[in-house]
């Protein structure tokens, strides 16, 4: 077990080039297992999240090499189609192997998923999805088990436009019999990150980053070589801890048109924001402003993943702030820390009222999630002592090395091991 200790009250003050992105190379390492032959993977972080995925991968047969921030993995000796639920339960995102493990295989079997414990995150469109093409699921025991002999395209909606979802769907279709359309598709940048990669493998899909993706079905993929887009939240959280200490701070490596959301109640904030492409440079005004209110909606709308810091960031602005979360109904689980570092929130079902106050303070939190988390070290960052943060595997799971990165910038950050 390990803390983070972070004295606050040090205005950031640098560079940092933005990693990998958390939500592009889980999917994208997923693909790997459509094609028997090598992938090359270029900016690939080094999260605790990555490294379970690795263990799926290797569990199912493949051959794992790391190199510094370059990840291959050769696929050519699957020889199983099995993940377990401890490790399905350890992190939710390995859902996304179902499609790829189904296409590849022509069966799966694989535990419930877990994950963050951020709210229902339902599988059942996945599910539904996977049988209009074909496959034949069964639910017991805390399995699923899916059999099918070749899937098949198929004109698949989705009720939400659910980024697994969608994820799923486009591993289980590239490699399937005809076309496949996909209508009310999550349209974020990680979607089209995954579609490029897999055409780089030989697929054909057109239309990722709108809401209609169409897939044509081909015989088999090729292995690849590909580099991981940037990580627009990681982006976001370092610009947010810069504005809340009244520092000033260049990200070299980030795509500010990805984040166009977050960017913009920045500078509603207050901030001062020059954005080219592959940089982004902002400096903090001594006033934070308050944000008329903010509600999580799915891309392009403001990103439920950077809530909670954004929240961090008004507890100490001034006047009075209202976070919506529509996506999770439980993603406030960071409201209780922040309250015991000074900060006055009131929360009404999905529904927080920040009242900014004058100052922060040091104080003995916990991180419940990954993103709740990473509000806290922010926070602390700003707060007037000591603040020590325990939970530090759920934030290790999306941020590489946040107290080197931090620290780079003069923050007063150190790990300590308990």
């Amino acid at each position: 077990m390990n803390k983070l200790v972070i004295e606050g009250g040090v205005p950031l003050k640098g560079e940092i080039t933005v990693q990998g992105a958390k939500n592009a190379v889980l999917p994208i390492l997923a693909a790997t297992v459509l094609s028997a032959d090598e992938c090359i993977i270029h900016n690939c972080p080094w999260l605790r999240d990555v490294e379970k995925t690795g263990v799926v991968l290797e569990k199912l047969g493949c051959m794992i090499k790391r190199e510094a921030s370059t990840l291959c993995v050769d696929t050519v000796g699957i020889n199983s189609c099995r993940i377990d639920e401890r490790l399905m339960r350890e992190m939710r995102s390995s859902i996304i192997f179902l499609g790829a493990i189904l296409a590849r295989c022509g069966k799966a079997e694989v535990g419930m998923p877990g994950g963050c414990p951020i709210g229902l995150r339902p599988i059942d469109l996945h599910l539904k999805a996977l049988r209009q093409m074909g496959a034949e699921i069964i639910e017991e025991h805390g399995y699923l088990r899916c059999s099918c002999k070749k899937l098949k395209g198929s004109c698949i909606h989705l009720d939400f436009p659910s980024v697994g979802a969608t994820e799923n769907i486009m591993l289980a279709a590239v490699t399937a019999d005809g076309t496949t359309v996909i209508t009310n598709a999550a349209r974020e940048p990680e979607i089209i990150d995954l579609a490029i990669f897999l055409n780089k493998m030989g697929a054909g899909v057109r239309g990722a980053g709108s809401s209609c993706i169409t897939i044509e079905g081909v015989d088999k993929l090729h292995g690849a070589e590909y580099r991981i887009m940037p990580d627009r939240i990681v982006a976001q959280t370092y610009l947010i801890a810069a504005m809340i200490t009244g520092g000033e701070i260049v990200l070299r490596g980030a795509e500010p048109h990805h984040m166009q959301a977050g960017l913009s109640a920045l500078s509603e904030m207050g901030a001062k924001i020059r954005a080219d492409k592959g940089c982004i440079y902002l400096k903090s005004e001594k006033k934070i402003h308050s944000v008329r209110i903010i509600k999580t909606m799915p891309y392009p709308g403001f990103p439920t993943d950077i809530q909670s810091p954004f929240m961090a960031l008004a507890a100490v602005a001034d006047g009075t702030s209202v976070f919506v979360e529509n996506i999770f109904e439980n993603r406030f689980r960071h409201v209780d820390e922040l309250i015991r570092m000074g900060a006055d929130i009131k929360v009404e079902g999905r529904s927080a009222v920040v009242r900014g106050v004058k100052g922060l303070y040091g104080a003995n939190v916990e991180a419940y999630e990954l993103r709740g988390g990473a509000s806290l070290v922010v926070a602390a960052l700003a707060a007037d002592g000591i603040t020590t943060v325990s939970g530090t595997e759920f934030i290790d799971r999306g941020y590489e090395n946040i107290e080197r990165q931090l620290a780079f910038c003069g923050a007063k950050i150190k790990r300590v091991w308990t």
